[in-house]
Protein backbone atom coordinates (compact mmCIF):
# COMPACT_ATOMS: atom_id res chain seq x y z
CA UNK A 1 0.00 0.00 0.00
CA UNK A 2 1.39 3.36 -0.67
CA UNK A 3 0.57 6.48 1.66
CA UNK A 4 0.87 10.06 0.73
CA UNK A 5 2.00 12.86 2.71
CA UNK A 6 1.21 16.13 1.05
CA UNK A 7 0.73 19.97 1.59
CA UNK A 8 3.34 20.59 3.94
CA UNK A 9 7.38 21.50 4.39
CA UNK A 10 9.96 18.51 4.32
CA UNK A 11 13.17 19.46 6.02
CA UNK A 12 16.22 18.54 3.31
CA UNK A 13 19.94 19.45 4.08
CA UNK A 14 19.13 22.49 2.03
CA UNK A 15 16.46 23.50 4.41
CA UNK A 16 12.50 23.37 3.80
CA UNK A 17 10.84 22.79 1.19
CA UNK A 18 7.19 22.45 0.06
CA UNK A 19 6.47 18.90 -1.74
CA UNK A 20 4.74 15.54 -1.43
CA UNK A 21 6.47 12.42 0.51
CA UNK A 22 5.18 8.83 -0.77
CA UNK A 23 5.36 6.06 1.32
CA UNK A 24 5.35 2.17 0.38
CA UNK A 25 4.06 1.02 3.42
CA UNK A 26 4.77 -2.66 2.41
CA UNK A 27 8.79 -1.89 2.88
CA UNK A 28 8.44 0.64 4.71
CA UNK A 29 10.60 2.99 2.96
CA UNK A 30 10.40 6.67 0.81
CA UNK A 31 9.08 5.21 -2.98
CA UNK A 32 9.37 9.08 -3.91
CA UNK A 33 9.35 12.57 -3.38
CA UNK A 34 7.18 15.16 -5.19
CA UNK A 35 6.59 12.00 -7.52
CA UNK A 36 2.77 11.43 -7.03
CA UNK A 37 2.51 8.27 -7.00
CA UNK A 38 -0.77 6.46 -6.74
CA UNK A 39 -2.00 6.11 -3.42
CA UNK A 40 -4.57 4.68 -1.03
CA UNK A 41 -4.41 6.80 1.46
CA UNK A 42 -2.74 10.50 2.52
CA UNK A 43 -2.01 12.62 5.43
CA UNK A 44 -2.69 16.28 4.98
CA UNK A 45 0.43 18.35 6.26
CA UNK A 46 -0.63 21.76 5.18
CA UNK A 47 0.73 23.98 7.81
CA UNK A 48 2.91 21.57 9.41
CA UNK A 49 6.30 20.18 9.05
CA UNK A 50 7.66 16.94 7.54
CA UNK A 51 10.66 16.14 9.45
CA UNK A 52 12.98 12.95 9.82
CA UNK A 53 12.44 11.00 12.68
CA UNK A 54 14.51 11.48 15.72
CA UNK A 55 17.25 8.96 16.20
CA UNK A 56 17.96 9.28 20.26
CA UNK A 57 21.20 7.19 21.33
CA UNK A 58 21.50 7.57 24.55
CA UNK A 59 18.06 7.95 27.08
CA UNK A 60 17.57 6.45 30.42
CA UNK A 61 14.11 8.19 30.98
CA UNK A 62 12.21 4.56 30.55
CA UNK A 63 13.82 4.07 33.94
CA UNK A 64 11.71 6.35 35.84
CA UNK A 65 8.79 3.84 34.38
CA UNK A 66 10.18 1.04 36.11
CA UNK A 67 10.93 3.19 39.54
CA UNK A 68 8.85 6.11 39.71
CA UNK A 69 9.20 6.65 43.50
CA UNK A 70 12.40 4.73 45.58
CA UNK A 71 11.47 1.16 45.82
CA UNK A 72 8.47 1.50 44.32
CA UNK A 73 8.86 -0.99 41.28
CA UNK A 74 6.49 -1.41 38.18
CA UNK A 75 6.95 -4.54 35.49
CA UNK A 76 9.69 -4.14 33.10
CA UNK A 77 6.56 -4.85 30.32
CA UNK A 78 4.83 -2.03 31.52
CA UNK A 79 7.55 0.74 31.44
CA UNK A 80 8.81 -0.29 28.19
CA UNK A 81 5.28 -0.51 26.43
CA UNK A 82 4.40 3.34 28.20
CA UNK A 83 8.80 4.50 27.51
CA UNK A 84 7.86 3.68 23.80
CA UNK A 85 4.51 5.97 23.78
CA UNK A 86 6.35 9.09 25.60
CA UNK A 87 9.04 8.60 22.59
CA UNK A 88 6.66 8.35 19.65
CA UNK A 89 4.74 11.56 21.05
CA UNK A 90 7.82 13.01 20.90
CA UNK A 91 9.06 12.43 17.32
CA UNK A 92 11.43 9.69 18.71
CA UNK A 93 11.67 6.73 15.97
CA UNK A 94 14.71 4.96 16.83
CA UNK A 95 15.59 4.94 20.71
CA UNK A 96 18.39 3.88 22.42
CA UNK A 97 17.79 2.62 26.05
CA UNK A 98 20.68 3.41 27.85
CA UNK A 99 20.77 0.16 30.78
CA UNK A 100 23.08 0.75 33.32
CA UNK A 101 24.55 -2.62 34.37
CA UNK A 102 26.33 -1.61 37.44
CA UNK A 103 28.59 -2.88 40.28
CA UNK A 104 25.77 -1.22 42.73
CA UNK A 105 23.08 -3.41 43.06
CA UNK A 106 19.31 -1.81 43.16
CA UNK A 107 17.67 -0.40 40.34
CA UNK A 108 20.47 -1.55 38.17
CA UNK A 109 21.55 -5.02 39.43
CA UNK A 110 21.96 -7.89 36.58
CA UNK A 111 19.11 -8.70 37.21
CA UNK A 112 17.33 -5.36 35.71
CA UNK A 113 20.37 -5.33 33.11
CA UNK A 114 18.96 -9.16 31.77
CA UNK A 115 15.27 -8.56 32.21
CA UNK A 116 15.52 -5.65 30.09
CA UNK A 117 17.22 -7.38 27.28
CA UNK A 118 14.54 -9.63 27.14
CA UNK A 119 11.91 -7.43 27.44
CA UNK A 120 13.33 -5.56 24.62
CA UNK A 121 13.38 -8.99 22.06
CA UNK A 122 10.04 -10.06 23.40
CA UNK A 123 8.04 -6.86 23.19
CA UNK A 124 9.55 -5.64 20.01
CA UNK A 125 6.52 -6.95 17.72
CA UNK A 126 4.23 -4.41 19.97
CA UNK A 127 7.33 -1.38 19.70
CA UNK A 128 5.97 1.57 17.77
CA UNK A 129 9.65 2.62 18.00
CA UNK A 130 12.72 0.66 16.34
CA UNK A 131 13.58 -0.17 20.14
CA UNK A 132 17.72 -1.05 20.85
CA UNK A 133 19.77 -1.68 23.67
CA UNK A 134 22.68 0.70 24.55
CA UNK A 135 24.72 -1.05 27.57
CA UNK A 136 25.73 1.46 30.12
CA UNK A 137 28.93 -0.82 31.27
CA UNK A 138 30.03 0.10 34.89
CA UNK A 139 33.84 -0.41 34.58
CA UNK A 140 33.94 -1.41 37.69
CA UNK A 141 31.84 -4.24 37.03
CA UNK A 142 34.24 -6.78 36.67
CA UNK A 143 32.32 -9.77 37.33
CA UNK A 144 29.70 -8.60 34.05
CA UNK A 145 32.59 -9.42 31.49
CA UNK A 146 32.17 -12.85 30.17
CA UNK A 147 28.60 -12.41 29.90
CA UNK A 148 28.65 -8.91 28.06
CA UNK A 149 31.47 -10.25 25.75
CA UNK A 150 28.66 -13.08 24.82
CA UNK A 151 26.10 -10.75 24.33
CA UNK A 152 27.99 -9.08 21.76
CA UNK A 153 29.02 -12.22 20.04
CA UNK A 154 25.34 -12.83 19.27
CA UNK A 155 24.69 -9.22 18.73
CA UNK A 156 22.19 -8.71 21.35
CA UNK A 157 22.81 -5.16 21.65
CA UNK A 158 23.29 -2.42 19.84
CA UNK A 159 25.48 -0.31 21.34
CA UNK A 160 28.32 -0.16 24.56
CA UNK A 161 29.26 2.60 26.71
CA UNK A 162 32.01 2.95 29.06
CA UNK A 163 30.88 4.18 32.61
CA UNK A 164 32.60 5.10 35.79
CA UNK A 165 30.70 6.25 38.31
CA UNK A 166 33.20 5.36 40.69
CA UNK A 167 34.43 8.77 40.63
CA UNK A 168 31.31 9.84 41.59
CA UNK A 169 31.24 8.11 45.02
CA UNK A 170 35.00 9.69 45.55
CA UNK A 171 34.45 13.09 44.06
CA UNK A 172 34.32 16.50 46.41
CA UNK A 173 30.68 17.83 46.77
CA UNK A 174 29.02 14.60 45.70
CA UNK A 175 26.75 14.13 48.90
CA UNK A 176 23.89 14.69 46.66
CA UNK A 177 24.80 12.22 44.02
CA UNK A 178 26.20 9.35 46.48
CA UNK A 179 22.72 9.75 48.27
CA UNK A 180 20.97 9.22 44.79
CA UNK A 181 23.53 6.10 44.48
CA UNK A 182 22.40 4.74 47.85
CA UNK A 183 18.77 5.57 47.39
CA UNK A 184 18.83 4.05 44.25
CA UNK A 185 20.68 0.70 45.03
CA UNK A 186 18.28 0.21 48.29
CA UNK A 187 20.56 -0.28 50.97
CA UNK A 188 21.96 1.73 53.67
CA UNK A 189 24.31 3.84 53.27
CA UNK A 190 27.12 2.28 55.61
CA UNK A 191 26.77 -1.07 53.30
CA UNK A 192 26.79 0.71 50.03
CA UNK A 193 29.81 2.46 51.16
CA UNK A 194 31.03 -0.92 52.47
CA UNK A 195 30.84 -2.12 48.91
CA UNK A 196 32.27 0.70 47.37
CA UNK A 197 35.30 -0.58 48.99
CA UNK A 198 35.24 -3.88 48.20
CA UNK A 199 34.73 -2.72 44.50
CA UNK A 200 37.69 -0.43 44.51
CA UNK A 201 40.10 -3.15 45.65
CA UNK A 202 39.98 -4.51 41.82
CA UNK A 203 40.48 -1.25 40.08
CA UNK A 204 43.87 -2.45 38.88
CA UNK A 205 41.64 -5.07 36.75
CA UNK A 206 39.68 -2.57 35.08
CA UNK A 207 41.79 -1.05 32.23
CA UNK A 208 42.25 -4.84 31.04
CA UNK A 209 38.82 -5.36 31.15
CA UNK A 210 37.86 -2.37 28.91
CA UNK A 211 40.44 -3.46 26.50
CA UNK A 212 38.69 -7.28 26.19
CA UNK A 213 34.85 -5.95 26.51
CA UNK A 214 36.39 -2.85 23.45
CA UNK A 215 38.00 -5.74 21.52
CA UNK A 216 35.07 -7.98 21.60
CA UNK A 217 32.42 -5.05 20.36
CA UNK A 218 34.68 -3.74 17.45
CA UNK A 219 34.97 -7.62 16.08
CA UNK A 220 31.30 -7.34 16.60
CA UNK A 221 30.67 -4.17 14.18
CA UNK A 222 28.87 -2.77 17.89
CA UNK A 223 29.54 1.04 18.54
CA UNK A 224 31.58 1.95 21.55
CA UNK A 225 31.28 5.23 23.78
CA UNK A 226 33.26 6.37 26.35
CA UNK A 227 30.77 8.23 29.21
CA UNK A 228 31.70 11.08 31.13
CA UNK A 229 35.61 11.64 29.85
CA UNK A 230 37.38 14.01 31.85
CA UNK A 231 40.99 14.94 29.88
CA UNK A 232 42.11 14.93 26.38
CA UNK A 233 44.48 11.64 27.78
CA UNK A 234 41.70 9.80 28.34
CA UNK A 235 39.75 10.64 25.34
CA UNK A 236 42.65 9.65 23.35
CA UNK A 237 43.24 6.40 25.62
CA UNK A 238 39.62 5.16 24.43
CA UNK A 239 39.72 6.27 20.99
CA UNK A 240 43.01 4.07 20.48
CA UNK A 241 40.50 1.12 21.56
CA UNK A 242 38.15 2.28 18.98
CA UNK A 243 35.72 4.02 20.99
CA UNK A 244 34.84 6.90 18.68
CA UNK A 245 31.44 8.17 20.63
CA UNK A 246 32.67 10.54 23.30
CA UNK A 247 29.57 10.76 25.53
CA UNK A 248 28.94 14.46 28.00
CA UNK A 249 33.11 15.06 28.14
CA UNK A 250 33.87 17.23 31.35
CA UNK A 251 35.92 19.91 29.70
CA UNK A 252 36.40 22.17 26.70
CA UNK A 253 39.83 20.44 26.38
CA UNK A 254 38.27 17.09 26.23
CA UNK A 255 36.04 18.26 23.56
CA UNK A 256 37.97 19.86 21.42
CA UNK A 257 40.28 16.50 21.38
CA UNK A 258 38.06 14.70 20.54
CA UNK A 259 36.29 17.35 17.62
CA UNK A 260 40.22 17.21 16.10
CA UNK A 261 40.31 14.00 15.16
CA UNK A 262 36.55 13.46 14.00
CA UNK A 263 34.89 12.11 17.20
CA UNK A 264 31.47 12.20 17.58
CA UNK A 265 30.77 14.47 20.89
CA UNK A 266 27.30 13.49 22.34
CA UNK A 267 25.78 16.25 24.54
CA UNK A 268 22.36 16.12 26.09
CA UNK A 269 19.40 17.72 24.77
CA UNK A 270 17.48 19.20 27.95
CA UNK A 271 20.88 20.84 28.75
CA UNK A 272 20.11 23.14 25.56
CA UNK A 273 16.22 23.29 26.34
CA UNK A 274 17.24 24.45 30.09
CA UNK A 275 19.88 26.60 29.14
CA UNK A 276 22.72 24.54 30.84
CA UNK A 277 23.76 22.07 32.56
CA UNK A 278 21.80 20.48 35.88
CA UNK A 279 25.24 19.21 37.09
CA UNK A 280 27.31 22.28 36.59
CA UNK A 281 29.46 21.45 33.61
CA UNK A 282 29.83 22.89 29.92
CA UNK A 283 27.41 24.71 28.41
CA UNK A 284 25.83 22.55 25.29
CA UNK A 285 24.61 25.40 23.95
CA UNK A 286 27.73 27.20 23.64
CA UNK A 287 29.79 23.70 22.99
CA UNK A 288 27.57 23.62 19.53
CA UNK A 289 28.53 27.22 18.30
CA UNK A 290 31.64 26.12 18.67
CA UNK A 291 31.20 23.25 16.54
CA UNK A 292 31.84 20.93 19.56
CA UNK A 293 29.03 19.17 19.91
CA UNK A 294 27.58 16.53 16.84
CA UNK A 295 24.78 14.87 18.87
CA UNK A 296 21.85 15.63 21.00
CA UNK A 297 20.59 12.97 22.95
CA UNK A 298 17.19 12.80 25.23
CA UNK A 299 19.75 11.73 28.67
CA UNK A 300 16.95 11.72 30.68
CA UNK A 301 13.88 13.75 29.30
CA UNK A 302 12.40 12.30 25.59
CA UNK A 303 10.51 15.80 24.57
CA UNK A 304 14.00 17.06 25.13
CA UNK A 305 15.76 16.93 21.60
CA UNK A 306 12.65 17.92 19.56
CA UNK A 307 12.49 21.13 21.67
CA UNK A 308 16.35 21.81 21.76
CA UNK A 309 16.61 21.66 18.14
CA UNK A 310 13.53 24.42 17.46
CA UNK A 311 15.35 26.36 20.38
CA UNK A 312 18.77 26.26 18.79
CA UNK A 313 16.87 27.42 15.60
CA UNK A 314 14.90 29.74 17.08
CA UNK A 315 17.71 31.68 19.24
CA UNK A 316 19.57 31.74 15.59
CA UNK A 317 22.35 29.36 16.50
CA UNK A 318 21.80 27.04 13.79
CA UNK A 319 19.41 26.99 10.61
CA UNK A 320 16.59 24.18 11.37
CA UNK A 321 18.32 21.66 8.98
CA UNK A 322 21.74 21.88 10.70
CA UNK A 323 20.30 21.85 14.23
CA UNK A 324 17.94 18.77 13.32
CA UNK A 325 20.64 16.97 11.97
CA UNK A 326 22.02 17.02 15.54
CA UNK A 327 19.31 14.59 16.46
CA UNK A 328 18.36 12.91 13.07
CA UNK A 329 21.06 12.47 10.41
CA UNK A 330 23.99 12.75 12.77
CA UNK A 331 23.22 10.48 15.73
CA UNK A 332 22.18 7.61 12.95
CA UNK A 333 25.54 8.00 10.72
CA UNK A 334 27.23 7.61 14.21
CA UNK A 335 25.35 4.37 15.42
CA UNK A 336 25.70 3.22 11.60
CA UNK A 337 21.97 3.25 10.72
CA UNK A 338 22.70 4.57 7.44
CA UNK A 339 18.78 4.01 6.34
CA UNK A 340 17.61 6.36 8.26
CA UNK A 341 18.08 10.45 9.56
CA UNK A 342 17.26 12.22 6.67
CA UNK A 343 14.58 12.11 3.38
CA UNK A 344 15.71 10.82 0.58
CA UNK A 345 14.11 8.26 -1.99
CA UNK A 346 15.04 4.88 -0.73
CA UNK A 347 15.39 5.42 2.73
CA UNK A 348 13.63 4.42 5.03
CA UNK A 349 10.12 5.99 6.22
CA UNK A 350 10.79 7.28 9.82
CA UNK A 351 9.46 10.99 9.27
CA UNK A 352 7.22 12.85 11.81
CA UNK A 353 4.62 15.64 10.70
CA UNK A 354 4.93 18.46 13.53
CA UNK A 355 3.07 21.74 14.34
CA UNK A 356 4.94 24.47 14.82
CA UNK A 357 3.11 27.56 13.73
CA UNK A 358 1.69 29.07 16.43
CA UNK A 359 3.53 31.82 18.00
CA UNK A 360 5.24 31.97 21.74
CA UNK A 361 4.24 28.06 21.94
CA UNK A 362 6.22 25.06 21.81
CA UNK A 363 6.67 22.47 18.29
CA UNK A 364 4.43 19.52 18.83
CA UNK A 365 4.48 16.60 17.13
CA UNK A 366 0.80 15.73 14.91
CA UNK A 367 2.02 11.86 13.51
CA UNK A 368 4.91 9.60 13.29
CA UNK A 369 5.80 7.34 11.08
CA UNK A 370 8.19 4.50 12.19
CA UNK A 371 9.13 2.17 8.44
CA UNK A 372 6.13 3.13 6.43
CA UNK A 373 3.66 2.73 9.56
CA UNK A 374 1.48 5.43 11.33
CA UNK A 375 2.40 4.68 15.51
CA UNK A 376 1.17 7.86 16.74
CA UNK A 377 -1.62 10.15 15.35
CA UNK A 378 -2.54 13.29 17.73
CA UNK A 379 -4.97 14.59 14.72
CA UNK A 380 -7.15 12.47 13.11
CA UNK A 381 -8.69 15.44 10.88
CA UNK A 382 -4.92 14.98 8.59
CA UNK A 383 -6.10 12.02 7.53
CA UNK A 384 -7.95 12.41 4.86
CA UNK A 385 -9.39 10.63 1.13
CA UNK A 386 -6.78 10.45 -1.48
CA UNK A 387 -7.90 13.20 -4.02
Amino acid sequence: MMMRIEGGRALFESGLEETSIDVDCESGMIAGIGAQARAERAINASGLLILPGIVDIHGDAFERQMMPRPGVGFPIDVALLESDRQALANGITTVFHGVTWSWEGGLRRAENARAILDGIERLRPRLGADTRYHLRHETYNLDAEDEIIAWLAERRIDAIAFNDHMTTVDAPGRARHLAQMVERAGVTREDFLALVERTKRRADDVPASIGRLAAAANASGVPLLSHDDASPEQRRWFRALGCRLAEFPKTVETAQEAASQGDDIVLGAPNVVRGGSHTGWIDATEMIERGLCSVLASDYYYPAPLLAAFALARRGVLPLARAWALVSQAPAKAMRLDDRGRIARGRRADLIVVDASLAGQQPHVVATIVAGRVVHLARADIVVPVR
